[in-house]
């Protein structure tokens, strides 16, 4: 075992018999009479990663004192919608490979991805429709409806260097940390706590989330695939402007700034990612992206102290930090 899943085991470990449970529900969920379908979900089980979502369910459950029996079954939930993102974004970002797995749609083709994350989608909301309580269908759905919109306004925001930091922190928290949002709501709400208790961990849940957009769009213009596991460059090929490259147009004179829209918008030679660090300084905008992503992981923690002393408190802190750590 790596020190990597070392440090993950050690940090799940406050709810390791609920993350088992969560894996079998999971599992018996996707399973399919289709021989071409359980291929698919088959593959698609080498994306499993770190299930950090699904985890921030059962440990708010666990810190707050509010775990059910259903726990696992809504944190499966969660990490089913999760693993629908993950095959739809590859189609929309033309990745082809994830946690070092050819990705869905470089697989098979684009049409079997979409097919394949809505029948993940499907099998999320039918499962919650079988819980005593509908606050997990009212909260994902909603929460759906977010991802898409931030999808969609981050598509019409292409090519656009003058999107302005609360725009783009307005899209990733729509697309990326709503869901983790979601997971920490649900953990402490369900079935019918308060919603106070529920408001509190959405905020600490929302800014891990946006935090590791930050981070992510960070390694997509500074990483390198061997490490990162997953194709990187890939917002630049489809004209995204994320914080780092927005604070590095910023920074530029006139003659940055015009050898960086050529980047975008003309071609040449080699690929779009390598033209892009020579023109501009990107190290930089890195710095200033995740001088940012620090302040909101920082601001997570604190909201952390109103909880009761426990290890699953710990697990939630120490996964804040993990997000600011990580290099895949």
């Amino acid at each position: 075992m790596s020190t990597l899943e070392s440090r993950i085991d050690a940090l799940l470990a406050p709810v390791a018999p609920s993350m088992e449970r969560m894996r079998t529900v999971l599992s018996e969920q996707v399973r399919s009479d289709s021989g071409s379908v359980r291929d698919m979900t088959d593959h698609v089980s080498r994306f499993r990663g770190k299930q950090l979502r699904a985890a921030m369910v059962l440990l708010t459950g666990e810190a707050l004192g509010t775990t059910t029996d259903e726990h696992p079954t809504v944190a499966a939930i969660v990490e089913m919608i999760h693993l629908a993102t993950l095959v739809h974004d590859d189609v929309l970002d033309g990745s082809t490979m994830r946690r070092r797995v050819a990705c869905v749609n470089e697989r098979w083709d684009n049409q079997i991805a979409v097919l394949l994350g809505d029948f993940l989608y499907a099998r999320a909301f039918s499962l919650s429709t079988d819980l005593r309580s509908r606050l997990v269908s009212k909260v994902l759905a909603d929460t759906t409806r977010t991802l898409c919109v931030g999808e969609i306004e981050q598509a019409t925001k292409r090519f656009d260097f003058e999107l302005t930091q609360a725009t783009y922190e307005a899209i990733c928290s729509a697309k990326t940390g709503s869901l983790y949002s979601a997971a920490c709501e649900l953990g402490a709400r369900y079935p019918e706590r308060d919603v106070a208790f529920g408001a509190a961990m959405a905020r600490y849940g929302a800014e891990v989330g946006l935090a590791f957009q930050i981070v992510d769009d960070c390694l997509d213009v500074a990483g390198e695939e061997a490490i990162v596991g997953k194709t990187v460059g890939n917002d630049v090929e489809d004209g995204k402007i994320t914080l780092p490259v927005l604070h590095a147009w910023r920074m530029g004179d006139e003659r940055v700034r015009a050898a960086m829209r050529e980047v975008y918008t003309q071609p040449g030679e080699g690929r779009r990612i390598e033209r892009l660090r020579k023109a501009c300084n990107l190290v930089a905008g890195v710095d200033y992206a995740m001088a940012r992503a620090h302040e909101l992981v920082e601001s997570a923690r604190g909201r952390l102290r109103a909880l009761p002393a426990s290890a699953a408190r710990d697990s939630l802190d120490a996964i804040a930090q993990f997000t600011l750590e990580r290099r895949f």
